[in-house]
């Protein structure tokens, strides 16, 4: 539509998982093909209501919506405008959007694509009775740097397998698909904020930004952990990992070294560009640098699963692969008394608590560790891996539908890539190997800080000299395995067996 959109009197900017204002398609072409532009965020009942009232993606959310309401503040003082700013609605956007579109008297609204199961759905809605009004529904890539149906086989069919899919995202990629949306260019069409307040039914339109009370929430631990909002937030992230990025493939899966580039939350809400990203590593992966090529390959992992749920939205609720979803996964009070030992970090396993503690208390949860975790869930207690992503989902402050699904599905092997089901990550030989020292186990797991660091793996197996010295009584103090590994292997072989037969 780039060539052939006709400029619109009015037009207004829908932001969802965009929240910033640099490097945003949607804003983009709505200043660059409007008079008067205005921008609107809209608090979704359908997803809130359902929320703990002290939940850390929603305080990330308010912080970085004040970060937004700044930043069109600057540029229309930039452009000589003031008034500028952020309209904050909550209720339902099915109504609310609608309903503001045809106050404002708007011919357009720009809006970027979200391919999760419940956005389409609600796009469609908003489609249909914005057009109804003679409205047009304007929308962008922003979110990936490959969509839908972008990156395909020669066959033309849509990657199931990663590594191929790897190779035609990078022979596809041209400067082109990186390059930044110059915003400022058109930031004079930016429109103050209507001088009468808005009212819309069913709607609650705030002033300005509302505070996380208004918006019926209490706060959480967010400032305390020191978590970075904003796309000023995500700046000073951005800056610190580019120092540290030629070394990510070597500290990325050890969890008590600052390896990761802690960017997840900001790419889950946009208030950092993927493209900004993608141009950061891109060069160095050109020169042969290790450390930025592995994370690059992270980013089109985060590409390949968002075309998976684009293409395959089936496997957002059920396996992937239709023929697991005929194993019986364990059921009853045993199933939810294991589960809940999981879930509070109670598992006997010190691994796998330490990860579980850290979710618990921060929202955020190591890469490596969710893998460990997910498969010993999975495969150790042989839990649904439905039970693990929806725990997942309510705790991670960096959740995303298209990641978090892709990640269980690949724990589980029920998901898209070739995993073979008789892999199962040892969480021992995972603690060992990751956590040689004990340094994470110690940390959130303080009740074995005592122990030596060979014993601190596996503490059933601990001397009782070293258990007494570290003031450690087992079943006491701290659980004692609530499974056998080696054993529940046995019985994950022969519960996937049933994959074998149905194939």
């Amino acid at each position: 539509m780039h060539k052939t959109t006709p400029t619109y009197p009015a037009s207004l900017v829908w932001l969802r998982r965009d929240m910033r204002t640099e490097d945003n398609a949607a804003l983009y072409h709505a200043l660059k093909h409007s008079q008067r532009v205005w921008c609107v965020f809209v608090l979704d009942s359908t997803i809130l209501d359902a929320l703990p009232r002290a939940d850390r993606r929603v305080e990330f959310i308010q912080a970085s919506l004040l970060d937004v309401y700044e930043q069109l503040r600057a540029l229309g003082r930039a452009n000589g405008h003031d008034g500028v700013g952020l309209l904050v609605l909550q209720g339902d956007p099915v109504q609310a959007i609608p309903a503001l579109a045809q106050q404002l008297g708007v011919q357009a609204v720009f809006a970027n694509h979200d391919d999760e199961p419940y956005a389409q759905q609600r796009d469609a809605q908003v489609r249909g009775h914005l057009a109804h009004h003679g409205v047009v529904f304007n929308t962008f890539k922003d979110h990936v740097i490959f969509e839908r149906q972008e990156v395909l086989t020669q066959a033309g069919r849509p990657f199931t397998v990663f590594t191929p899919y790897k190779n035609a995202w990078m022979k596809a990629l041209q400067p082109y698909h990186l390059k930044a949306y110059p915003v400022e260019r058109y930031a004079q069409a930016l429109a103050p904020l209507p001088a009468q307040p808005v009212a819309l039914p069913h709607t609650t339109v705030h002033t300005g930004v509302p505070s996380l009370q208004a918006m019926g929430f209490e706060p959480t631990n967010l400032r305390d952990l020191h978590i970075r909002t904003g796309s000023r937030g995500a700046k000073a992230l951005v800056e610190d990992f580019a120092s540290r990025i030629e070394l990510y493939n070597q500290t990325r899966d050890f969890p008590a070294v600052k390896g990761p580039s802690y960017l997840s939350v900001h790419l889950r809400f946009g208030t950092v560009s993927i493209r900004e990203l993608a141009r950061l590593a891109y060069p160095m992966h050109l020169q042969g640098m290790a450390g930025a090529t592995t994370w690059l390959n992270e980013l089109v992992w985060r590409d390949f699963y968002h075309q998976i749920m684009a293409n395959f939205p089936h496997a957002m609720d059920r396996a992937f692969k239709p023929e697991y979803d005929a194993i019986h996964w364990a059921s009853g009070k045993t199933a939810q008394t294991l589960f809940d030992a999981w879930c509070e970090g109670r598992t006997g396993y010190p691994l796998v608590d330490a990860a579980m503690r850290q979710l618990n208390h921060t929202g955020y949860m190591h890469n490596r560790l969710r893998m460990v975790t997910a498969s010993f869930l999975t495969k150790d207690l042989g839990i649904d891996w439905r039970w693990g992503e929806r725990y997942f989902a309510e705790k991670l402050i960096d959740f995303d539908l298209a990641a978090n699904n892709g990640g269980w599905q690949w724990a589980a092997s029920s998901g898209c890539d070739a995993q073979p089901y008789f892999r199962i990550f040892n969480p021992t030989n995972q603690s060992e190997k990751f956590d040689a020292q004990g340094k994470f186990i110690r940390r959130y797991v303080p009740e074995l800080a005592g122990l030596p660091d060979k014993a601190i793996h596996a503490p059933w197996l601990a001397k009782p000299i070293d258990l007494q010295a570290a003031g450690v009584a087992l079943g006491t103090h701290y659980p004692l395995p609530v499974v056998d590994h080696a054993q529940a292997r046995e019985a994950t072989l022969a519960r996937y067996a049933v994959v074998k037969k149905t194939a």
